[in-house]
């Protein structure tokens, strides 16, 4: 039976010893690559092809996120995973739209660890399907995932979409068919909701990082 080969990244060379060390008590599993940044895990990655590739996912040039993406370019056949200390809902979205098979957190089991390897090369995931399917609605409608938005109605949710759009108040009237004046009245009630001021913070609070 061929050993799967996995390659590791890490910026602390204490911690991938220790990863060495537990997969490689496996005699399924073989290390044939480490590296402490983005630049040198791509460059690992491509030349060796592994089955599975553990990432950091902070490191002093970039994340482990950046690497998943490009090492789906360089090497299609290497699946990824994931492995951070921090249980961050912004690196979920990010890792699960780069396409990793799984989203660890540092503390795992060992156990964990190598089954976790093993379930992502044999195809598997270990995102949770919950979260994945917050990620799709979130892509779908960025606002539905803000708790901030609990406030305003399902017409007021349609208006401020349409503002972050650069819609007029005739445009969304047209749209939504309601009168001018009722569009007005429910951008006023949005703005005051939300804390804001103008047309244009309303636009940006829908197009800021956080909202993904």
């Amino acid at each position: 039976m061929t050993a799967i080969e996995v390659f590791l990244l890490d910026d602390h060379a204490v911690v991938r010893a220790g990863l060495r060390a537990v997969l490689e008590a496996d005699p399924g599993l073989r290390v044939v690559g480490e590296a402490g940044t983005v630049a040198e895990a791509v460059e690992g990655i491509t030349l060796t092809r592994p089955d599975v590739a553990i990432l950091d996912g902070r490191l002093p040039d970039g994340s482990g996120v950046e690497v998943c993406r490009q090492a789906r370019l360089v090497s299609p056949g290497t699946r990824t995973l994931i492995l951070t200390s921090y249980d961050d809902d912004e690196a979920l979205l990010a890792a699960v739209l780069a396409g990793a098979g799984g989203y660890l957190l540092k503390e795992i089991g060992t156990t964990d660890l190598v089954g976790s390897v093993r379930t992502v090369h044999g195809g598997g995931s270990l995102l949770d399907p919950a979260a994945v399917e917050a990620v799709r609605r979130r892509l779908e409608d960025p606002l539905a995932a803000d708790p901030r938005l609990a406030g305003l109605t399902p017409q007021e949710r349609r208006v401020l979409k349409l503002l972050s759009e650069g819609r007029t108040n005739r445009q969304i009237g047209r749209e939504l068919h309601l009168a001018e004046k009722t569009v007005k009245n429910y951008v006023s009630n949005v703005l005051a909701k939300l804390g804001l001021r103008s047309r244009t913070q309303a636009a940006l609070f829908t197009t800021a990082p956080s909202r993904g």
